[in-house]
C-alpha cells in the first residue's frame, strides 16, 4: 500500500503495474488494474483519497485482502 499525496492517490498493489494489464473503473474513481490472462484485480487505486476520508470522517482504514 502506497499514498501518493501530490496525485492525492492511495495505491493497493500485489506487483508493479505494467503495460499489459487491463483497466476498469469499478465505482467512481476507484480504478482496477487486472491480469489480461486470468482477469484477477492486481492493483487498486483510489483516486482524490484525502476527500474521500474527509467525506467519510475516516480514522482507520480496515482492508481485509487474500495476497
Amino acid at each position: 500500500m502506497r499514498y501518493d499525496k501530490m496525485g492525492d492517490i492511495l495505491y493497493f498493489d500485489t506487483c508493479a503495474p505494467y503495460l499489459e494489464q487491463e483497466t476498469e473503473e469499478l465505482e467512481n474513481e476507484i480504478i482496477a488494474r487486472m491480469n489480461p490472462a486470468s482477469g484477477e484485480i492486481e492493483n487498486l487505486e483510489i483516486l482524490f483519497f484525502s476527500r474521500r476520508s474527509e467525506q467519510m470522517n475516516l480514522r482507520e482504514l480496515l482492508i481485509q485482502a487474500d495476497f
